[in-house]
């Protein structure tokens, strides 16, 4: 993954047959499918790829327990259906995830095991394993954190977990290996019309440099998330608004609040949400919230009332107590919603599974999905956009298609922190052995070491900081003053890596840690590492 390389294709390329704006988990996926029915096929995202929900998610490879609670068995059977085939496709960053729901009902634990083996018959043979009914006692033993006043038994299921910007730069990887074209910080301005009103390609504008382009192709795909209504405006101004933005928040604590290797589901808090405490590289993460919004944002912040929910709702459920003060990191996501016809305020009466829209001119947008489903909207994208654009009819290929860094489950050692670059394992250890300064840590209290920086920037189109500490490694969102405290060391790799000048290095510190202190519940002073 060299960004010029993937630039220079921009001028020499005639037409593309795809062109697909937007770097998150939809375009991502939509150009991996079309890539591997052989179409000629090139993906811009003004920013970092994952850089806007993509990275911002739950962590959950899962069908939607709170779905099948709303009867939805169709959504959820295809997402247990993709949760397997993606635990197969991705091993090294998708794990299988004990979860426990803690009952403090007689009648809880029957419940649940009831509705839970229902999801498991849903999953057939990619099943991750059987739902259990454990005593008050066993629940304790496995989750020595747990609330005990009241409990009255536990309820064990499986469900997926991973890394969700990790697994962003693994298909870009595997868009690049296949043949495709896909480039970061290249901005859409304009679509391209001929005198049918017909698109027939994009203007795009690189961040870094403000050069244009004049780029053609057969077809245009909207995959942008929450940012779906920019493209259609530019489509066409009276559109009206296909997509709703619903916040999400995850607040971030220490593995001291969840001593175990088990998840915590709640099923039902004080406002009907599911929250969840999920380990996750060797943190609590807690979440989530559902706020709809007004308007989407590349950088959302998390209301205080969220923060306070979160808060209250781990409190109850957690012996170990939380504040603020104990917060390392705390991080918003958008999911782009179709919007509600009737224009009600509620979320939960909207619907998670994904729609494909066509417009007059022949733009295709997907809006809606979740992470866990990328790949068959991705399908039912390239499918639809054939259909209309008479392209033929080869099938997906993905189905059963290895992702860039995939490993057999079983070699996987998730004990050391690389495990999330899979096959690139050795390759950064290379670098570690050939360089020994390499293997020093970006920061003392994290494992991540400066080779994971120069492998991301040679290797991984890292531009920015952030797109190190937020992406690569995922330090921002573990530990938002670690990420601070490391960020002239990170500036300093990158402009020797790329030949910045030392003006450009103070320039991204500056930016990356106003950015970061967005990221933290209390005022942050300077450390001395």
């Amino acid at each position: 993954m060299k960004r010029n390389e993937e630039l220079s294709k921009l001028t020499t390329v005639k037409e593309w047959d795809f062109i697909i704006i937007g770097g998150g988990a939809s375009g991502l996926g939509s150009a991996l499918d079309a890539v591997s029915r052989g179409f000629k096929t090139l993906l811009l995202e003004s920013h970092d790829f994952a850089k806007a929900t993509s990275s911002r998610s739950t962590k959950l490879v899962h069908g939607g327990v709170r779905y099948l609670a709303q009867g939805d068995i169709g959504l959820v059977k295809e997402a247990l259906k993709e949760r397997g085939l993606l635990a197969k496709n991705a091993a090294h960053v998708v794990k299988n995830q004990s979860f426990i729901i803690p009952n403090y009902t007689w009648w809880g634990g029957i419940y649940y095991k009831i509705g839970l083996s229902i999801y498991d018959f849903l999953a057939g043979k990619l099943s991750l394993g059987k739902t259990k009914y454990i005593s008050k006692s066993k629940t304790v033993e496995k989750l020595p954190t747990i609330e005990q006043k009241g409990l009255a038994s536990g309820v064990v299921y499986q469900d997926g977990q991973f890394d969700d910007a990790r697994l962003a730069i693994n298909l870009t990887q595997t868009i690049i290996e296949k043949g495709g074209t896909a480039v970061n910080y290249v901005k859409v301005i304009n679509l391209i019309k001929n005198d049918s009103n017909k698109i027939t390609g994009v203007v795009a504008e690189d961040q870094f440099t403000n050069q244009r382009y004049e780029i053609h192709g057969k077809v245009v795909i909207n995959a942008t998330g929450v940012f779906t209504n920019d493209i259609l405006n530019m489509n066409n101004p009276k559109h009206g608004k296909f997509v709703v933005p619903s916040q999400g928040i995850h607040l971030v604590l220490d593995k001291s609040f969840l001593k175990s290797d088990d998840a915590i589901m709640i099923p039902k808090t004080s406002d009907g949400r599911v929250l969840f405490v999920v380990p996750w590289h060797d943190r609590a993460l807690v979440g989530t919230t559902d706020t709809l919004l007004e308007s989407e944002s590349f950088e959302p912040r998390a209301l205080e009332e969220e923060i306070n929910f979160v808060l209250n709702t781990a409190r109850q459920y957690l012996s170990k107590k939380p504040t603020r003060e104990d917060v390392k990191s705390v991080f918003a996501g958008l999911r782009p919603l179709a919007a509600p016809k009737d224009g009600s305020k509620s979320t939960k009466e909207v619907s998670r599974s994904h729609k494909v829209i066509t417009s007059d001119t022949g733009l295709v947008s997907i809006i809606g999905g979740k992470w866990t489903t990328y790949r068959k909207m991705a399908e039912d994208t390239i499918n639809e956009a054939m259909k209309v654009h008479q392209l033929g009819m080869t099938t997906s290929k993905t189905e059963h298609l290895s992702i860039h860094g995939n490993v057999k489950p079983e070699t996987v050692d998730r004990s050391n922190h690389l495990y999330v670059y899979g096959s690139d394992i050795p390759e950064i250890k290379k670098l570690q052995q050939n360089n020994p300064e390499f293997s020093e840590k970006i920061h003392p209290d994290h494992p991540f070491t400066i080779a994971e920086a120069i492998w991301a920037v040679r290797n991984e189109m890292a531009q920015t900081i952030e797109d190190i500490l937020a992406r690569r490694v995922r330090l921002l969102f573990l530990d938002a003053r670690a990420a601070i405290d490391s960020a002239h060391k990170i500036a300093a790799i990158i402009a020797k890596e790329n030949g910045h000048s030392e003006e450009w290095a103070n320039e991204q510190e500056r930016e990356f840690i106003e950015l970061a202190k967005g990221y933290l519940l209390t005022p942050y002073s300077p450390r001395s590492i």
